[in-house]
């Protein structure tokens, strides 16, 4: 696979701000480079235009460190995006969701082991491959969404999975590498 992007810029490419901001993601990552930063950098103002928004999304909105994992596994499980598996994988496991339990989630709604979730794991889970598949929620889902969610987390939960498939989207088209070697 040939990226669209260079993976590797420079300070020129990046900027001053941009380059430090990579620099210091990557060693919080433990990786030589983030390539999604080093990516979206080369868009200075795209960048740190998007960094607020995913951040409340991922860490800093009302829904649980265990929901938001959850979520995220799923549409990287439905859009394939390993950037996305590959570093989320290791937040769920770090929020409580053992490997068998992400086992469960990638197996999703048609999984033979689906019961053994919680009623409000598989009703987000459901809701997940409903809103990528196509692109709204059935007012059944809704309500079933609404038995589990207050008003600003049912608002939550759309831009959190609409979020993230654009991001496996973005991955995807401009082929950012795996930061992780395996």
């Amino acid at each position: 696979m040939t990226v669209r992007i260079p993976h590797s810029p420079g300070l020129r490419d990046l900027g001053v701000a941009n380059w430090l901001f990579c620099k210091l993601a990557a060693r919080r990552q433990h990786v030589p480079r983030a390539h999604l930063f080093t990516t979206l950098g080369q868009h200075k103002r795209l960048m740190w235009s998007w960094l607020p928004f995913g951040g409340v999304l991922m860490r800093g909105g009302k829904f649980s460190t265990r929901d938001t994992e959850l979520v995220i596994l799923r549409v990287g499980h439905l859009r394939d995006s390993q950037y996305e598996l590959q570093h989320h994988r290791r937040m769920a496991r770090a929020a409580g969701l053992d490997d068998a339990t992400q086992a469960l989630i990638f197996e999703g709604p048609g999984g033979p082991n689906f019961e053994k979730l919680s009623d409000r794991q598989r009703v987000l889970l459901t809701a997940v491959d409903e809103l990528v598949e196509t692109r709204t929620l059935s007012d059944a889902t809704w309500a079933a969404l609404a038995e589990h969610l207050d008003r600003p987390r049912l608002i939550e939960f759309v831009m959190l999975t609409s979020q993230y498939d654009a991001l496996a989207a973005t991955l995807s088209a401009l082929r950012v590498p795996l930061d992780f070697d395996e």
